[in-house]
């Protein structure tokens, strides 16, 4: 595996309490969150987002360190899985309009409703088999993904990330490090069917075959 590093640091963190979460989700909001449509991208906040539109705040401090780290040049290529609505790609051509940009994501609702400078460069598509030949980018993101299949398919998806992606990648996944932060995680998890100590990410890492770096989503 690559190195842990926090390249979300710069990504506004939400200042509500996961606790409070819990008492208000139920099975059924979970059930409705997982099918990744309407509901969960632009409705009630008790079934996800309560309303995904594009604000530059959120990407545009954060893709400067995405290009430091991994020294993203003039017509690179990046392919973001799970990339929903398409905002960060559109951040990274803010940045660098040369770059080659692609998004793939489970929801035919978030890709119909793409943001209109890429959803040309977006189609539907699942992690555990991305449609794409071997080594088609060079750099690969998925940004708290591909916890939302269960720990089998992980492993599956991680390998796939590691075959289409030819000099570096970077994933976030709900994890843990503690009881505390383990309780506050089931608390505030909507979609993730897999939520793992930092320690048995690592490991399924291993066993994936998974050589991008990676960080944790601890709310």
């Amino acid at each position: 595996m690559g190195i842990e590093i926090d390249l979300m640091k710069n990504y506004p963190k939400t200042k509500r309490d996961p606790f409070a979460r819990l008492k208000s989700k139920t099975d059924q909001h979970r059930q409705i969150a997982r099918e990744f449509g309407k509901d969960f991208f632009d409705c009630s906040r008790d079934t996800g987002y309560g309303g995904f539109t594009y604000d530059a705040k959120y990407w545009a401090p954060v893709i400067p360190d995405f290009n430091d780290h991994f020294g993203i040049g003039n017509n690179d290529s990046i392919l973001d899985i799970g990339c929903a609505k398409g905002f960060m790609l559109n951040d990274f051509l803010n940045n660098n309009p040369t770059l080659k940009v692609s998004g793939i994501d489970i929801s035919e609702y978030a890709i119909n409703h793409g943001h209109p400078r890429v959803k040309e460069f977006l189609q539907i598509g699942d992690c555990r088999d991305l449609p794409f030949e071997d080594k088609s980018f060079d750099f690969s993101f998925s940004i708290t993904t591909v916890h939302n299949v269960d720990k089998k398919e992980c492993i599956k998806s991680l390998s796939e990330i590691e075959r289409v992606t030819k000099k570096g990648s970077f994933i976030t996944v709900d994890a843990y490090n503690n009881e505390t932060e383990k309780k506050a995680m089931f608390a505030w998890n909507l979609t993730a069917k897999t939520i793992l100590h930092v320690d048995e990410w690592k490991n399924l890492f291993d066993i994936a075959g998974y050589t991008g770096d990676y960080y944790w989503f601890l709310p």
